[in-house]
């Protein structure tokens, strides 16, 4: 689809053209097999790149898989699959997707996802990414489709329960605009970097966002409790865990999202108040619900297992770190550190406003920190780029930070301070 020719407003700025509905009209849902054959027949049989988007359900289920996966390829129009109604076998998009460019927006995002169907990208273009290192302030797609196409998406249902079913037609109207126009703003972007000297980069990152492995899962997930800094105790701690286990174990036996099940802030309240019987649980706030009642023991026995733990049991006030302190106490710590973290700083700051980059796409600054806490003996550029290749940045991060780097990590607190 060509950008829009909207009209000029008063302020001198055009007037976006409001997107409601698939310039083909709404597909019906791929959900038999006879169905999802015809729709990879029709694509393999498109040109071009393909655009990719899923939609899951993630406020209203445990799981992160797709429900509903939509595709569209010049000459096949739109396709919006069930992977629910088709039990997650979608074998024929496989060979009708292979060796074509898939374009999505927030690729890590819904990467995963089509990896549990067996979906797999030969080659990427995330559209999101692209706006981060044309150096874009708004990068959401209805931004950049904006910007670059003069369209105006409608708001969405991205946050809806897509697990419902059947799906509403507003809903499928929606999924069908969030692939309409991703290949246009696709060939946008690539012109944009390309003018820009980024087009380089950008495949680079593309690249290492399609081969990334899986995230590894947390050691210790429930400390990611929300509220949980107001729990000082061991004693509490091991609570607010027991009741995150027995929550996530009944959450995932029933695909249920955690949150639906029992909010953080129950969790700690009742890590805090330690209920000893029914009737002081359900005398709590959330507690005393219809169906909290119901799940009564279930928390009842999650504290009392917590109360019953040897102290060599407990969990630590804190979760153990292999990485340095928090930045903010380096300067007591280890001023040396401190120096050369903000001499790097800095620096990149400086490199990233130069080239229009958000300066977290520069380098990560995980890395920063653990390169500045803990340097390399030999504070060569040869060494600092072997450190950072050794840690993933890419080939264009090295070539524009490593000398900039090394010299970062001569500071010293006296010049620095």
């Amino acid at each position: 689809m060509e950008a829009a020719s909207p009209e000029t407003v008063g302020s001198g700025r055009p007037e976006p053209v409001l997107l409601t509905e698939p310039a083909d009209g709404v597909p019906p849902v791929v959900d038999t097999p006879a169905a999802l054959e015809a729709a990879a027949k029709a694509l393999a049989a498109g040109t071009g790149p393909v655009a990719v988007d899923t939609e899951r359900a993630s406020g209203y289920r445990y799981s992160q898989r797709a429900y509903l996966v939509q595709l569209r390829r010049e000459g096949s129009g739109t396709a919006l699959v069930d992977p629910i109604a088709l039990k997650g076998a979608l074998d024929p998009l496989i060979p009708a997707l292979a060796d074509t460019e898939w374009v999505l927006h927030a690729a890590s995002q819904d990467l995963p996802c089509l990896a549990e169907l067996d979906l797999h990208p030969s080659k990427l273009f995330d559209t999101e990414l692209a706006g981060r290192l044309a150096g874009f302030d708004r990068v959401s797609l209805g931004a950049l489709v904006e910007r670059m196409l003069g369209y105006q998406l409608e708001k969405g249902h991205s946050a809806a329960d897509w697990s419902r079913r059947p799906l509403p037609e507003d809903w499928l109207v929606y999924a069908a605009l969030d692939v309409e126009l991703l290949v246009a703003l696709r060939d946008e972007m690539h012109d944009e970097l390309q003018r820009q000297g980024k087009l380089d980069w950008a495949f680079e990152e593309f690249e290492a966002v399609r081969t990334a492995a899986p995230a590894p899962p947390r050691a210790e997930p429930w400390r990611r409790t929300s509220g949980i800094h107001k729990v000082r105790s061991p004693r509490q701690l091991a609570a607010v865990r027991a009741l995150w286990q027995a929550r996530d174990e009944f959450a995932r036996e029933r695909d249920i999202a955690p949150g639906r099940v029992l909010p953080d802030s129950s969790i700690v309240l009742a890590a805090q108040s330690n209920p000893k019987s029914e009737s002081d649980l359900v005398a709590m706030p959330v507690f005393g619900g219809r169906q909290q009642r119901r799940r009564a023991s279930m928390w009842l026995q999650a504290l009392r297992s917590a109360r019953r733990l040897g102290n060599d049991e407990l969990p630590a006030a804190s979760t153990p770190n292999d990485g340095p302190p928090p930045t903010n106490r380096w300067a007591d710590r280890d001023p040396a550190a401190a120096a050369r973290l903000t001499a790097a700083r800095a620096a990149l700051n400086a490199i990233a406003e130069e080239h229009s980059l958000p300066v977290e796409n520069l380098l990560l600054p995980d890395l920063v920190r653990r390169t500045c806490w803990t340097p390399p003996e030999d504070l060569s550029v040869e060494s600092v780029t072997e450190l950072l290749r050794d840690k993933g940045a890419r080939e264009w991060q090295i070539a524009l930070t490593a000398e900039a780097l090394a010299e970062a990590l001569h500071a010293t607190p006296t010049q620095n301070s």
